[in-house]
């Protein structure tokens, strides 16, 4: 056989050069790590980095202290409910508490008329379907159901929020 030949043979069964997939496996890290540095330093403004947030106060070491103010609310307690399911629900009670969140100013007008929230609560609750209370997300579909209803009760601006307490199928 001539040389020629013989180095065909060679180079026929040799396999591809993995030095191009290495290159570019390095490159890909070095880009990323490169991309991973410049955000969280801030130099692109989206990270949380401290360049990005140039007028914070320096750490030294103290708790963060909250600049926005907390607003001033108070959290009004609901009587428990108990509603009997009916005949077709895998759990045959449901119990629920919720509190719920007024602004200071409206605690006492949101007291006033809380048996007449409570009768809210206890009207949706049981003309719900046993596949109401039981699907997956109901608790989310709910409270935004029952808080609507309770915003209508109280009158605007008096109720900002349902909190949830207890919602126990059992």
């Amino acid at each position: 056989m001539s040389d020629a030949t013989v180095d065909e043979d060679e180079i026929a069964g040799k396999k591809p050069s993995k030095l191009p997939l290495i290159i570019g496996l390095v490159l890909a890290l070095v880009g990323g790590g490169g991309g991973f540095y410049a955000v969280q330093s801030g130099l692109f403004g989206l990270g949380g980095g401290k360049a990005a947030d140039s007028h914070a106060p320096a750490d030294h070491g103290e708790p963060h202290v909250a600049t926005k103010a907390l607003p001033d609310v108070t959290f009004v307690e609901v009587p428990p409910v108990l509603i009997s399911l009916g005949p077709n629900a895998q759990a045959t009670h449901l119990r629920f508490r919720a509190s719920l969140e007024v602004p200071s100013e409206y605690k006492s007008e949101v007291e006033k008329i809380l048996p007449r929230i409570q009768d809210v609560l206890n009207s949706y609750l049981r003309a719900l379907e046993a596949q109401d209370i039981e699907a997956q997300g109901a608790l989310v579909r709910l409270r935004g159901q029952m808080l609507r209803r309770i915003k209508l009760v109280a009158g605007e601006g008096r109720v900002r929020d349902l909190l949830v307490l207890e919602f126990v199928l059992n």
